[in-house]
């Protein structure tokens, strides 16, 4: 191996090295409480080598933010696959979303926590444009099953994303309770299955 190709290697090891244990301080004081300085007396490094690497805090977050809308995407794409019927693919998306949120919820609360994502943001993270092109194609195909052909899909999909998006910022933000005798669980995915129960009703008809 020459010179060149063995500094490189010592370059992905060290910025992989820096990822990870940034990672793990985000599980154990939450991503508002990262910094350079933690990161670095973490991997036994020097601040400025943190720094050739990533140019500040934020570029570290935006590359988790990036993971994080990645393993969304997957989610949704694979729950979606199973199924023929795009008004099933709809629905299993939408529990998919859900279940990802709280399985991932440090992913998640960093995700939402730099700030809803917008439209310029979807032309500079793949990530995040491929996670919304699932969810749009799929309304896409519910809408051309039914007589509302001149629907706008984006409005529909912003409709969708802010539905269960905001379904999920309340749980994680309250404590379980119990609901007419079901547990916050099967309450909230009940109330997510009459959510798209009607979401899609209003696609077809």
């Amino acid at each position: 191996m020459g010179i060149a190709e063995r500094k490189e290697r010592q370059k992905k090891e060290v910025r992989g090295s820096i990822i990870t244990a940034a990672w793990q301080l985000v599980n154990e004081e939450g991503w508002q409480n990262l910094s350079i300085r933690k990161i670095a007396d973490a991997i036994e490094y020097s601040v400025p080598v943190v720094y050739d690497h990533f140019e500040n805090k934020e570029a570290i977050l935006s590359e988790f933010n990036r993971q994080g809308f990645q393993l969304l995407g997957d989610k949704l794409k694979e729950a979606k696959d199973k199924h023929r019927k795009p008004t099933l693919q709809l629905e299993a998306i939408a529990f998919s979303y859900w279940d990802f949120a709280f399985e991932n919820k440090e992913y998640y609360q960093l995700m939402y926590g730099l700030g809803m994502p917008t439209c310029e943001s979807l032309t500079k993270v793949p990530e995040l444009s491929a996670f919304i092109s699932v969810i749009h194609s799929t309304i896409e195909e519910v809408i051309k099953e039914g007589k509302n052909n001149n629907d706008n899909t984006w409005l529909k999909v912003h409709s969708f994303w802010s539905m269960i998006h905001g379904l999920v910022s309340i749980n994680l933000m309250s404590p379980p309770v119990t609901h007419l005798g079901m547990t916050q669980d099967e309450f909230n995915k009940t109330i997510l299955k009459d959510f798209i129960k009607g979401f899609i009703k209003g696609l077809i008809e």
